[in-house]
């Protein structure tokens, strides 16, 4: 497997593997955090592409399988400025990783993509809905620690907050 940055030309592969995602969460348990607002919009992934925050899993065969959002700089990521029931490591630059899926086709896929960003910045947060305990299971086992709570504009459900550093 390997990582690029997305393009166009991957944005409808893009919002199938999303939509794979969609169903896969709410057959798991996990049926609010994204599937009530069709999450992620296609302006949003529009704009990721276009900054180059939009990142695609390759697979051996060359198909894209999985993709994510990526970046890193000094508090990049303002619903993590507020943390509740707990705090956040540091105040040093860190990466985010969001907006994670793959397509299901092969396992791994989360745990390259992730292992990736880290691998970028050292330094890595992440977030999922309580109900995600897939996502929960995996950040665990990649040696994250969960930190508190974060909530974000897009609902009232509240995501715990990990950390790797």
């Amino acid at each position: 497997m390997k990582i690029r940055k997305a393009a166009e030309e991957d944005f409808n592969r893009i919002m199938e593997i999303y939509a794979f995602a969609r169903d896969f969460m709410a057959k798991t348990g996990n049926p609010n955090q994204w599937g009530p607002t069709n999450w992620p919009p296609e302006a949003l992934i529009h704009d990721d592409i276009r900054e180059g925050s939009s990142y695609v899993c390759i697979n051996d065969d060359g198909k894209v399988t999985g993709v994510f959002y990526f970046t890193q700089g000094k508090d990049i990521e303002p619903t993590y400025r507020e943390i509740t029931d707990g705090d956040w490591f540091g105040d040093s630059t860190y990466g985010v990783v969001h907006r994670i899926a793959s397509d299901g086709s092969e396992k791994g896929i989360g745990r390259f993509c992730i292992s990736w960003a880290f691998e970028q910045c050292g330094h890595l947060r992440m977030d999922t809905h309580t109900d995600n305990v897939i996502m929960q299971n995996l950040l665990t086992k990649l040696g994250f620690v969960r930190c508190g709570i974060i909530y974000v504009v897009e609902d009232n459900y509240p995501r715990y907050a990990y950390e790797k550093v």
